[in-house]
């Protein structure tokens, strides 16, 4: 158990790239944890780490371990909650990546009722808009658009489609026309979003309205002065006047009911595939992850039959 424990914080570590903060994960001392490192890179007599003033970083040899032991240690960490939770209730910490966006209108509302009916359950949640790697990660499960899933996964979609939305203010309008085409975007300033993932800027997508391309998605790169990487900063910029947004109808919704924005071309905006709960094939799902995908299959239908949602599609 003692070496489980050191290859679980050395994954930790390579997880936080901190001392300070795989410490706190494992709710030990920075010392205590750092004394472990150098018992197991003086075992295996090679550097696991690479220490900076900033960060903590991994040596080739560090990398390669990670790679290594990740999937063995996840499948370890299952064998003793399984042990653990062996004719008891649901208990111990299910680790989940999630989008921003997804963060907000998934977790947020569902939070606070999982946690009241599963009180021996914590969550980890890890709000972030790149692509993770579960199983390097040593995470249980994960949010994303069905686009964006990992291969080799089990998904469960959760809420039903969504859409986007191209948005501006009314003050924006009174200024400028309407774009009747997603074309006459070329006239506009829109707010362009840089995706987390790569870097690059993302191209607005639409479906053709006739003829043999009816349905089909295709993209446009859109020109503008403002670039942002935060979707609530491109909503709050949009109703200040700057430009036209696209963003998710679940993030304008609020803005567009309470009339700080107004949405223009629709019927080129139809609904696709919306979010997923996806995680490992596995044989065996441990009942901690177990209670949380069921209680989000729950959460998902609810949530599909309510009038606001139903409105909303």
């Amino acid at each position: 158990m003692r070496d489980h424990y050191a290859l679980r914080a050395f994954r930790t570590i390579a997880e936080y790239g901190s001392f300070t903060r795989a410490a706190a994960a494992l709710d030990v001392t920075p010392s205590a944890l750092s004394q472990t490192m150098q018992q197991l890179e003086s075992g295996l007599g090679t550097r696991l780490l690479q220490r900076t003033t900033r960060r903590v970083g991994l040596t080739e040899a560090g990398q390669e371990m990670l790679q290594r032991i990740a999937p063995a240690l996840n499948e370890l960490d299952l064998a003793l909650d399984a042990i653990r939770q062996h004719g008891d209730r649901p208990r111990g910490t299910v680790r989940i990546t999630v989008p921003s966006v997804g963060a907000r209108s998934i977790i947020e509302p569902m939070l606070g009722e999982f946690m009241a009916r599963w009180p021996d359950v914590q969550l980890d949640i890890r709000v972030e808009d790149g692509l993770t790697d579960l199983v390097v990660e040593g995470l249980d499960a994960g949010i994303r658009l069905g686009e964006r899933l990992q291969r080799d996964m089990v998904a469960i979609p959760i809420g039903g489609p969504l859409r986007a939305v191209v948005v501006g203010s009314p003050a924006y309008f009174e200024r400028h026309d309407r774009p009747k085409t997603p074309k006459d975007l070329q006239q506009h300033n829109c707010i362009k979003h840089r995706l987390a993932s790569s870097g690059a800027i993302y191209r607005w997508e639409f479906a053709h309205r006739s003829g043999p391309q009816k349905g089909r998605w295709y993209e446009i790169a859109v020109d503008g002065r403002l670039t942002v990487n935060d979707v609530p900063l491109a909503v709050r910029a949009a109703e200040d006047g700057v430009g036209l947004a696209c963003v998710l109808e679940t993030s304008a919704r609020a803005s567009l009911d309470a009339g700080r924005l107004e949405s223009v071309l629709e019927p080129w905006l139809p609904p696709f595939d919306g979010f997923y709960l996806y995680y490992p094939s596995r044989f065996q799902v441990p009942p901690k992850l177990r209670v949380f995908i069921d209680f989000i299959r729950e959460w998902g239908s609810r949530e599909m039959n309510t009038p606001q949602s139903r409105t909303q599609r």
